[in-house]
């Protein structure tokens, strides 16, 4: 997400995702459930740690990002705490937390029950990660058959087959691609209207789900785009001096949403047999913490917790240069692009009861 926020950051991506989970520690499913692994990709909402040890800016395994992680660190997770990635393997109880697939530390293990490959400020356009030399879907489609691979050595073919067909994919990108390369930085502008731009990212979305299922994957779930416009630095950079919501960018990401979805249900569904494919909206559950905040305990929707919180992202959000908010619970953003631990809870709970059982 860097580039996402601002054209300052050039990557960040964006925020939303958001996915499934409450503030329960009960899973919603049992250890028994069908899902016994889950594998990520796409952008920063769901990177782990990926981007900490490649050379690009945006990255955030720095304080204070992590602030409210376990001892305080920071892990190059793009928020104050857990990502969604995070709390949706919580509350299907498989495990704690997500691992990076680019940790040094990971466990051959970890491979067994899950790991993220997503690299913030990636999406579907493949100029999209280049602009901020990130790891783009291709290369986290090579990760992911390079993982099937450890795994076969690990608990022989047979199971590892059984447990790459069972398990549960997630796909979160396309808001870097619509708020930072075609909108904030404007590169696609020069070469399409936002109605061809938006097949370009429906056109690159499928034919990595058609390469994603050649490698097994068959149960996949496929994050919409959020209202881009309303992120707080989006407000910044186009919103005017009231920093009013961008309802361009935010029509936007309902024109790609409702193409990807079309997309999902039809021609996707036709030539992937055995395929489970399931958009799930972000869209609509972010912008009502956005337009009714008082109704799930927010205070603030649009500012970030960090800095100003206007268009303080990644490398703009240190401690260095930046101090935070004093209770970063009544904040639905931690930096001017991304959620706060407690709104990707409040958005990944509804997911979860919404989405969850079309998987089992």
């Amino acid at each position: 997400m860097l580039y996402s926020c601002s054209s300052l950051l050039f990557s960040l991506h964006y925020v939303m995702f958001l996915f499934l989970l409450c503030e329960g520690k009960t899973p919603l499913l049992s250890k028994n459930s069908t899902i016994k692994a889950v594998f990520i990709f796409g952008d920063s909402i769901v990177d782990q740690g990926n981007n900490n040890n490649i050379t690009t800016i945006a990255k955030c395994n720095f304080p204070p990002y992590g602030k409210d992680f376990v001892d305080g660190k920071a892990t190059g997770r793009f928020t104050n705490g857990k990502t969604p990635a995070d709390l949706i393997v919580e509350e299907l109880g498989i495990k704690e937390l997500m691992p990076a697939y680019r940790d040094p530390n990971l466990q051959a293990e970890d491979l067994k029950t899950g790991v993220s490959f997503a690299s913030g400020a990636s999406g579907y356009d493949p100029q999209t990660s280049s602009i901020v030399s990130v790891i783009p879907l291709s290369t986290q489609l090579n990760y992911f058959e390079e993982s099937i691979g450890k795994l076969k050595g690990l608990v022989g073919e047979k199971e590892a087959n059984k447990i790459v067909n069972n398990s549960l994919y997630l796909v979160v990108a396309g808001s870097n691609d619509l708020a930072n390369t075609y909108y904030t930085i404007g590169l696609r502008q020069k070469q399409y209207d936002i109605d061809s731009y938006t097949d370009l990212m429906v056109d690159k979305a499928e034919d990595f789900i058609q390469e994603l299922y050649k490698l097994g994957a068959r149960k996949i779930g496929v994050f919409g785009i959020p209202p881009i416009g309303c992120m707080p630095c989006q407000r910044t950079l186009s919103g005017g001096l009231a920093r009013l919501c961008v309802e361009e960018h935010n029509q936007a990401a309902q024109l790609a949403n409702t193409k990807i979805s079309l997309a999902l249900n039809g021609s996707l569904s036709k030539k992937l047999p055995q395929s489970n494919l399931v958009f799930i909206d972000i869209y609509d559950p972010m912008l009502d913490l956005i337009l009714n905040p008082q109704k799930y305990g927010f205070e603030v929707v649009d500012k970030g917790c960090c800095g100003t919180g206007s268009i303080e992202v990644v490398i703009l959000c240190n401690r260095y240069m930046s101090s935070t908010c004093e209770d970063d619970s009544k904040y639905l953003f931690w930096d001017s692009y991304h959620p706060t631990e407690r709104g990707y809870r409040i958005l990944v709970d509804q997911m979860i009861k919404k989405y969850i059982n079309r998987f089992t």
